[in-house]
């Protein structure tokens, strides 16, 4: 699936891009773009997709993608409230050319290297990081760049990160790529809860089921069916973990007409059976 070229706003009397985000639901298409970005989602629910990684977000994510690490977000049909979201980015040359190679800053170069697989940060206090981030949006010149700077630092001694690429992904690029990706993602979204058959989607991007399953496993390393029980599962585990729904119906919710077909693959893509992964969630809430 190739993805959008988007075009950063660039300033020649600033270092790098902040703002913050808010809309009726998060719209990005699948693109990428050279600068780096952090994105902390401060309201709304939906299911992000960082290279050939699917996950559901909520508020207080909080993710660092990689150069030209193809990315975006999708907003859950079921959240009714405005979207909101705190964006940084910034390009390789910072603080200038070589300057990733001061002792100064290993740890961020370390931390922008693994970037490139996208990593999300996973024990955030998120009244200090929303407070950072504010603070960096509010602020100018000198100060703006200290709290960033800061910030990237403490970001790349944190131990509980978790990269989100698998290995061997490669991002496919081009910028004169069409909207296959997008129509994809939302065909899925849109259509999950029941039987989704191979010849729609592939018709609906005009190509022949073969070439459609060929191109998807050789753009996300991971076939279309894998990709669609990998959204399905993810949003189990939402139902799990809000509603109190038992979890046969959790599976018909989510589009599994075979129980047993279900749970196999929730144990796949979670280690875990639906009851074992609800009762790890409430014991860690206590």
């Amino acid at each position: 699936m190739k993805a959008q070229f988007e075009k950063i706003p660039s300033s020649l009397s600033n270092s790098f891009y902040a703002f913050k985000y808010e809309n009726l639901h998060f719209d990005a298409p699948w693109h990428f773009h050279p600068e780096y970005e952090l994105t902390y989602i401060v309201k709304g629910t939906g299911i992000r997709y960082v290279g050939n990684h699917i996950q559901e977000f909520n508020a207080g994510d909080f993710v660092l993608i990689g150069s030209n690490l193809p990315h975006c977000w999708k907003s859950d049909h079921q959240y009714k409230d405005t979207v909101k979201s705190i964006v940084i980015q910034w390009d390789n040359d910072l603080l200038g050319e070589g300057w990733l190679e001061k002792n100064e800053f290993k740890h961020i170069k370390i931390l922008l290297q693994k970037s490139s697989k996208g990593i999300r940060f996973e024990t955030i206090n998120s009244k200090k990081t929303i407070n950072t981030l504010t603070s960096i949006l509010n602020k100018n010149g000198f100060e703006k760049m200290l709290l960033f700077l800061k910030l990237l630092e403490e970001l790349s001694t944190l131990n509980t990160t978790k990269t989100l690429t698998s290995e061997g992904f490669s991002p496919k690029l081009n910028r004169k790529s069409n909207d296959r990706i997008d129509k994809v993602y939302d065909y899925v979204q849109e259509n999950y809860s029941h039987k989704i058959v191979l010849s729609e989607v592939s018709n609906l991007v005009n190509m022949g089921d073969e070439s459609f399953c060929r191109f998807f496993k050789k753009s996300l390393n991971k076939s279309f069916f894998t990709f669609v029980n990998e959204y399905r599962i993810n949003l189990s585990c939402k139902l799990l973990i809000e509603t109190n729904k038992q979890v046969s119906q959790i599976a018909y919710d989510c589009g599994y007409e075979s129980l047993p077909f279900f749970y196999r693959q929730f144990q796949k893509f979670m280690n875990c059976s639906p009851l074992q992964f609800k009762k790890k969630y409430l014991k860690m809430l206590k």
